[in-house]
């Protein structure tokens, strides 16, 4: 009966897909046109997340249907050109936008302030082994970091092939995996105290890296989503006769092979601390489910992955999220919630009592690629 049951799901799951592949195409118009129009772009993470969807959309668009994305993109560029910069790890994620667009108009002033960037970044305060503080005030490693500097420096290796960019990237990866990586359970705690101050930030629970090892105790959802997500797109990039492809390969092997176990069956999500789903305080929390599926299916399109054991694990996280985690405003627009706000660090207790919501941008960015990466599976079109 279990086995019929699975069948029969996939089975609707398969003759919805037609009708549901729009999806992306929905959740992103509602980004342009509601929560992130071009015009009031701000040089932020969140702002750069949603950008990055939107460059995964041109890229994959009928030439009838890149004129939207790339209109966006330049008007967003364009609208902060003087204001860009790279000093912060959640600054540099923006530049992307320039180097998509140094490559994609052929115009030089994008390729000088891709450029400008990239020197931003290099300034970027350290940590004695040389990681990338996520903070200017105080010298922190996140994971967060490694998703905002991995999606610039991917875009500039494609931007100049110069492999540079991704032997920057794989430093820091490696220095930030070193801190952050549990053996256990191969997901990544949240950050790392490299500078063993407590700083009040107004964020960050206060004490938060009170142990030995300077570093939070929680595995938070998105945290690590933001790594899986980074490592899916580092596969997408890195040659395959890369040894650093090698190493990524087998991360992403060993940082999904519990995620089956910790779903929700009947929701599809995750938890917010996704390794107690059973904790009454816990919750469910949209976006890192969006992420965790957008790097198992990625893991699947290269053959990383095994079919048989993810792809009824995606497929219920998309269902579930279009039930559960998507709802109509008045003007038919798809909305995401059910998001998790912004989190800095703390302990347990903190990450559950962080509020949910309708979809910031960076949320709306992570539906997209979600939900686009799901549409180019199902339909064949990798």
């Amino acid at each position: 009966m279990k086995t019929f049951l699975i069948f029969l799901s996939l089975l609707i799951g398969s003759l919805l897909t037609v009708k549901a592949q729009m999806l992306s195409d929905s959740i992103a118009n509602y980004g342009i046109e509601k929560k992130c129009p071009a015009t009031t772009y701000t040089w932020d993470w969140s702002s750069g997340v949603f950008l990055n969807s939107l460059v995964q959309k041109y890229r994959s668009a009928s030439l009838d249907d890149k004129g939207l994305y790339l209109n966006y993109i330049k008007t967003a560029m364009d609208t902060m050109y003087r204001f860009a910069n790279g000093r912060t790890p959640n600054a540099v994620i923006s530049g992307l936008g320039m180097a998509f667009l140094a490559q994609t108009s052929k115009d030089g002033k994008y390729y000088s302030k891709a450029k400008d960037i990239y020197n931003d970044y290099l300034h970027i305060v350290r940590a004695y082994n040389e990681g990338v503080s996520h903070r200017s005030n105080t010298i922190e490693l996140w994971d967060d970091t490694i998703y905002m500097i991995g999606m610039y420096l991917f875009e500039m290796y494609r931007l100049t092939g110069d492999k540079k960019y991704l032997d920057n990237f794989m430093k820091q990866y490696n220095i930030h995996k070193a801190k952050l990586n549990d053996k256990k359970w191969n997901l990544w705690v949240h950050g790392w105290d490299a500078d063993n101050q407590n700083y009040n930030d107004s964020c960050c629970m206060i004490g938060w890296a009170d142990n030995s090892l300077r570093r939070s105790n929680e595995f938070w959802g998105r945290g690590n989503g933001w790594i899986l997500m980074t490592i899916a797109d580092a596969l997408q990039t890195f040659p395959k006769s890369s040894s650093n492809w090698e190493e990524l390969k087998k991360d992403l092997i060993k940082m999904t092979a519990h995620l089956p176990e910790l779903q929700n069956n009947e929701t599809g999500h995750w938890s917010q601390l996704p390794i107690y789903p059973q904790d009454s305080l816990n919750f469910e929390e949209s976006s890192c489910t969006a992420m965790f599926s957008y790097a198992m299916l990625i893991g699947m399109k290269l053959k990383i992955l095994n079919n048989q054991i993810f792809k009824p694990v995606v497929d219920r996280a998309y269902f579930g999220l279009r039930k559960y985690s998507i709802r109509k405003d008045n003007n038919k627009s798809l909305i995401p919630y059910r998001v998790c706000e912004g989190t800095c660090i703390g302990n347990k207790a903190y990450y559950y009592n962080r509020k949910t919501t309708d979809a910031p941008a960076f949320g709306v960015g992570i539906f997209v690629m979600f939900s686009l990466q799901y549409e180019q599976f199902n339909i064949g079109k990798n």
